[in-house]
Parts: C-alpha cells; structure tokens; sequence
C-alpha cells in the first residue's frame, strides 16, 4: 500500500468531514439517549464508506473520458464555486 497517498486522502476526506452537515447529523443522533451509540457509529461509518465507493466509482469512470489534469482543473473550480457560495451566503 502507498502510505504517502493514504495519509493524503485520510487527510484531505477527515479534514473536510470536520464539522460539516454529515458530522453534526451524526451528533444529534448520538444524542439520544434511547439509541445505541455503537449503532450511530456503524451506520454513520456505512454510510461514509458507500459515499466513498460513489465517489471512486464516479472518478474512475470520468477519468475514462476526462483527462485527469481537466478533473484537478473541474474540482478546483467546483471547489472555488462552493467557497464563493459560501461566502456570500454567509
């Protein structure tokens, strides 16, 4: 396994997971007291994975069509558009 290219992704995805929408869901479910904390934790996790596959799945198949140096260029834009979105909404 490439360790340099895990820690990269671990990173980048744990990063970006910190404190957004997917996160604060899972604490308020958490917060029930009813319900099993270890449940939340595995279907929060389940979901988490699935997303990813989406993703891969997703990368894999545009980079079929897509010249990888256009999809750095199509997410840094994507990424710009959302900062840009966000500030102004905010």
């Amino acid at each position: 396994m490439d360790l340099k290219i895990f820690l990269t992704v671990f990173l980048a995805v744990f990063v970006a997971e910190l404190g957004d929408k997917t996160q604060l869901a899972t604490m308020l479910f958490a917060a029930d007291k009813e319900v099993s904390k270890w449940m939340v934790f595995w279907a929060a996790s389940a979901a988490l994975v699935v997303a990813s596959a989406f993703g891969v799945l997703a990368g894999t198949l545009l980079s079929e069509f897509i010249n990888e140096r256009y999809l750095h260029y199509l997410a840094g834009v994507g990424f710009i558009l959302i900062g840009v979105v966000t500030l102004f909404r905010a």
